[in-house]
């Protein structure tokens, strides 16, 4: 009989922190269009393999009257679940329970998940909805808040962590999903900025609403801080599955092969895609599509920095990252937004095995004070040198213009590619033959008799001689010119003849990346 009223004493506990922050909460967080802690990890695991740790925690602070709240599980659940049959570690902040403000003991909850992640090696899934540090817990909140950020920071390139902005996430909070690899914001529900409204208000001047300071739609199209824009918690959830898919668990495994596509042939439409006009823009897209498993490609970033495409696809079943300029935004140049986006998902690629394929139209570098003046010599050289640092399977394929240094730093041969395939269509050059030849040319261009008809001779002569694959090719810098339409059938050979490759880099306690 003794147990049985234990087991009472129990399920009593258990019904209580069931409740969070009580039903009125609830109901106020679904009339905001948002779902309880507890149910967007019911959506994103699989069924019945979530299993809780520390529900019973409770805050130890007596101050400003907290010795007389419960606040059920300390504002945050935590524990091991399923994702499409692999192990994931995941924290889900309660905003009915206080606001789902972090306090010393939320903190150490999701510190020791962050802890156990790492020893087992699975991925970390964090769902953001929070009103900040703990005013009343005071320096305890902030220490939790830097365990948190160290912990992120050590798990960096050992397991894959994702974080989802589900509502409030200000001041102190956002630099842990800073220090995640990728982060998925809600539209309209989802909020992140260092300081808010009234504060900026107070010390600028300036009046701004918190959807227009640091919204998804601001966060996902000029911040960059974000990666993935979703329209309700659950899409968020389906995003993380699918996301999750492509990767390995941690960094000594390798990424999951799924449905192959054993497919060699590239669509005869191929072809149709690039213009005969080298000025005239195209979507990268529509090639990538043509040349991955089923059509499928999961882009990453596709609000930001749109002169370069960053995301994942399968080359017969096996995950890859692909990194492309994009000719239809400002013709694919390369600038201080694009490098930055193409260098981290780069060094994400090479942290977890998983193969870069490199797709190539680039007519260099953007033009301009601006750009100059912020740093497009700084921002430029973090490509350069992620790119140089990956020593996973690296496969480049030039479309079409290859010009100047942007050539280079483009996965090139000189960089460390493993191969290097160039279409017909590829314009390998320091730069554009009209740029070119006007300065190449410009004496004979301005002493002939009639300077416009000698101009355009000289620009096709300069096309002939250097404007094409075969001058790089000569030189093994190119390792094929390919008919577009093998593009597939090179690319999976590529992969297959990569799959052992070993490469080594000197010892180091690490580099100096050009932050």
């Amino acid at each position: 009989m003794s147990l049985k009223r234990f087991i009472e004493e129990f399920e009593k506990r258990k019904r209580e922190i069931a409740k969070g922050g009580g039903e009125e909460k609830i109901e106020k967080q679904h009339q905001a269009g948002k779902l309880t802690a507890w149910e967007r990890v019911e959506i994103l695991v699989d069924p019945g393999t979530f299993v809780e740790i520390d529900e019973f925690v409770r805050h130890r602070n007596t101050y400003f009257g907290l010795d007389k709240m419960t606040l059920p599980r300390d504002g945050v659940v935590t524990g091991i679940g399923e994702v499409n049959g692999r192990k994931v570690a995941i924290f889900s902040q309660d905003f009915t329970v206080m606001g789902g403000s972090l306090g010393e003991m939320h903190a150490k909850k999701i510190v020791k998940l962050l802890d156990l992640a790492l020893k087992l090696g699975i991925p970390v899934i964090g769902i953001n909805d929070s009103g900040g540090a703990r005013i009343q817990e005071g320096v305890d909140a902030l220490a939790g808040y830097g365990e948190i950020f160290f912990r992120n920071t050590m798990a960096s390139g050992v397991v894959p962590q994702i974080t989802v902005i589900a509502g409030p996430c200000a001041g102190g909070a956002v630099y842990s999903p800073a220090l995640t690899d990728f982060v998925i914001m809600v539209n309209q529900t989802a909020k992140m900025f260092i300081t808010g409204p009234n504060v900026i208000k107070a010390v600028t001047g300036e009046d701004i609403s918190q959807e227009e300071l640091g919204g998804a739609l601001v966060h996902n199209q000029k911040s960059g801080n974000a990666h993935f824009l979703a329209d309700s918690d659950e899409e968020a959830m389906k995003l993380v599955r699918k996301l999750l898919s492509y990767l390995p668990s941690n960094n000594a495994e390798e990424p999951p092969i799924q449905n192959p596509d054993f497919r060699a042939e590239t669509p005869e439409d191929v072809l149709e895609i690039v213009p005969d006009n080298p000025n005239k823009g195209y979507d990268v897209r529509e090639i990538i599509t043509r040349v991955v498993d089923h059509g499928e490609f999961l882009e990453v970033q596709p609000y930001f920095a749109r002169n370069l495409v960053i995301g994942f696809a399968r080359i017969a079943g096996r995950p890859v990252g692909i990194v492309a300029n994009q000719p239809s935004v400002l013709a694919g140049v390369l600038d201080i937004d694009s490098s930055d986006k193409a260098a981290r998902f780069i060094r994400f690629l090479d942290a977890f095995n998983i193969p870069i394929f490199t797709f190539v139209d680039t007519p260099g570098y953007l033009p301009g004070v601006a750009q100059e003046h912020n740093g497009i010599i700084r921002h430029g050289a973090k490509l350069l040198y992620a790119y140089s640092e990956a020593t996973v399977p690296k496969i480049t394929v030039i479309l079409r213009k290859a010009y100047g240094g942007a050539y280079i730093a483009m996965g090139s041969k000189h960089l460390g590619a493993d191969f290097v395939f160039a279409w017909p269509s590829a314009e390998i050059a320091v730069m554009g033959p009209e740029g070119a030849a006007n300065i190449v040319f410009k004496k004979e261009i301005e002493s002939s008799e009639n300077p416009e008809e000698t101009r355009k001779r000289l620009i096709e002569e300069y096309k002939e001689m250097f404007a094409n694959p075969y001058i790089a090719a000569s030189r093994g810098y190119v390792d094929a010119v390919i008919d577009p339409r093998e593009t597939r059938r090179y690319l999976i050979r590529a992969l297959e003849i990569t799959q052992t490759k070993v490469e080594y880099r000197p010892k180091k306690k690490h580099g100096n990346i050009p932050l």
